[in-house]
């Protein structure tokens, strides 16, 4: 891959309109930059649900998945649960069209079938965090045990038993269904960590609010991912941040934010403006 054609994009969430707009400027730029390929497109999960349009913007994804890398983040794994049978859906979800959709089957498939963490070229993609005490590899393992175990016949009954809090914190004996949870909980909940391993979730404030005890998770001076570059979304009020090492690209386009994307040799910056209704306070 050349980094320098591919482009990193926050939460889609059924944004589809703004998604489409996105990418339409994206090829753009390539083309005015003498690119002959489709740049890469790196997406950082929570691709459905909340916004109006999960349906389109999943075909999209689907048909033109060679050109993108995908994580997962917990509004897929919410639609996978519902699709089950294992949660209802919310008064705020929209995953009717999904739900009720006659391809339901092979979009419930074809999500089962995609990657939690991806790794290349030095770069770390994961939907909301990694704990401090994992490396890259420590990552990736993990990470593919929750692929295996979504993949598998049993998919259902491991959705059964994905949810909760608890443990709360890591600890490299953790085997079994809480090593799994927590897992799924690092890699697609995780906003504010002690350096411990201690996860937080009570608190979805922007990074100043920080509880006792905790950092946002990348800024954990001991995490063991610190020499990689790390994109991730998940976190609308930390907002867009662009630095050497640390790549976050949820602006909260469902919540009447922008869509965005970060080239990930050059980190120019493409937005485009949400047309979702602002988010109520």
């Amino acid at each position: 891959m050349q980094q320098s054609n591919a482009w990193a994009i926050g939460d889609i969430q059924g944004c589809f309109d703004e998604f489409i707009e996105l990418v339409e400027r994206i090829d753009r730029h390539a083309h005015e930059h003498g690119y002959s390929e489709s740049p890469k497109l790196w997406l950082v999960g929570d691709l459905v649900n909340r916004g109006p349009k999960s349906l389109q913007t999943l075909e999209w994804i689907m048909h033109n998945e060679d050109r993108c890398r995908i994580v997962l983040g917990n509004h897929d794994l919410n639609f996978l649960a519902v699709a089950a049978g294992v949660r209802k859906s919310k008064a705020d979800d929209t995953l009717a069209d999904l739900l009720q959709s006659p391809h339901r089957k092979r979009f419930v498939s074809w999500i089962r079938h995609q990657q939690l963490a991806h790794f290349e070229d030095d770069v770390l993609m994961v939907h909301a965090g990694v704990l401090p005490q994992w490396d890259v590899a420590m990552t990736l393992a993990y990470a593919a045990e929750i692929e295996y175990r979504l993949q598998s016949a049993d998919w259902k009954d491991f959705i059964a038993q994905m949810y909760g809090n608890e443990p709360a914190q890591w600890r490299d004996d953790l085997k079994g269904a809480d090593r799994r949870r927590m897992s799924v909980n690092a890699l697609t909940r995780l906003r504010f960590c002690s350096a411990s391993g201690v996860m937080e979730f009570n608190t979805k404030e922007s990074a100043g609010h920080a509880p006792s005890g905790f950092l946002p998770w990348f800024a954990l001076p001991q995490r063991r991912t610190r020499e990689q570059t790390l994109v991730f979304g998940h976190w609308s009020t930390l907002g867009l941040m662009n630095s050497p090492k640390v790549i976050a690209l949820d602006t909260g386009c469902v919540w009447g934010g922008a869509l965005s994307a970060v080239n990930l040799h050059s980190r120019e910056l493409l937005q485009v403006s949400s047309r979702q209704a602002k988010r109520q306070t």
